[in-house]
């Protein structure tokens, strides 16, 4: 536990350093404010763009706040995951290929502790960052578009924060597994991306994949009933986060040096 401490401050203050704990929180603060604001005034901006012809009305129905706030997950599927994965993609790795892990593996250390510590601390960034960028997507929906069902998008942030977290810790595997940045980022964003469009592809199929957190998000904001599959996804998910944080573990374990 001690060491587990010692690792989880080293990462913490890391973090603090290359100022992800400032810049993280505020990409997702901009992408959850953006989305009610642009729709808020999309009429306006519509009709000061110009080159429409005399007489001509656009008339857009306005959507309710639960679909403003589904369209935001929307964004966070896209640049936010984008962004977790660059900011993720060398934390162990980078390590290893500098020389960090062999220093700190020439003493005895804990594997489980030294990746339990990165695992716990971007899962805490990436917690933060979700609920601060989360609250403020609501609170502008809310004051700006209309009200929405709070039991209901409590639920659709929980399931997509955990849809995140699984997002985080396939990185952390990939991270441990190769060496190139560009090859992890590449790799977890196309297995993440990949598993999300399989659930539209195929649901009947993938009801219970952690793909599917996503759409069982969007589904508890937009409809009146409980989102099918959505405790079955939510416990493979789980499921599968462990199996990838053991995986990182015997990767860190069997590359500790090697570069």
């Amino acid at each position: 536990m001690m060491q587990f401490r010692l690792f989880f401050r080293k990462e913490m203050l890391e973090m603090g350093r290359s100022y992800k704990w400032l810049w993280v929180p505020l990409v997702f603060l901009m992408l959850g404010v953006m989305q009610p604001i642009v729709t808020r005034f999309m009429p306006e901006i519509l009709k000061s763009a110009g080159n429409m012809p005399k007489g001509m009305t656009i008339s857009i129905e306005p959507p309710s706040g639960a679909e403003v706030l589904a369209q935001t997950l929307g964004q966070y599927s896209s640049v936010g995951l984008l962004i977790l994965v660059l900011s993720f993609m060398t934390i162990i790795s980078g390590e290893r290929q500098s020389g960090v892990s062999q220093m700190i593996f020439s003493k005895p250390v804990s594997y489980g502790s030294y990746t339990a510590a990165k695992w716990a601390s971007m899962l805490s960034l990436i917690t933060v960052s979700f609920a601060l960028g989360y609250a403020g997507a609501w609170y502008y929906t809310v004051q700006m578009i209309g009200s929405v069902d709070a039991g209901a998008a409590v639920k659709a942030g929980l399931f997509y924060l955990l849809w995140l977290w699984f997002a985080g810790s396939l990185t952390l595997f990939m991270s441990s597994l190769i060496n190139p940045a560009a090859g992890i980022a590449f790799v977890s964003l196309g297995a993440a991306l990949l598993l999300s469009m399989a659930s539209g592809w195929l649901p009947r199929y993938t009801a219970w994949s952690p793909g599917s957190l996503p759409q069982i998000s969007a589904e508890w904001l937009q409809s009146s009933g409980e989102a099918k599959g959505a405790a079955g996804a939510a416990v493979l998910c789980l499921v599968c986060m462990a199996i990838l944080f053991t995986g990182t573990i015997y990767q860190v374990k069997l590359k500790k040096s090697k570069i």
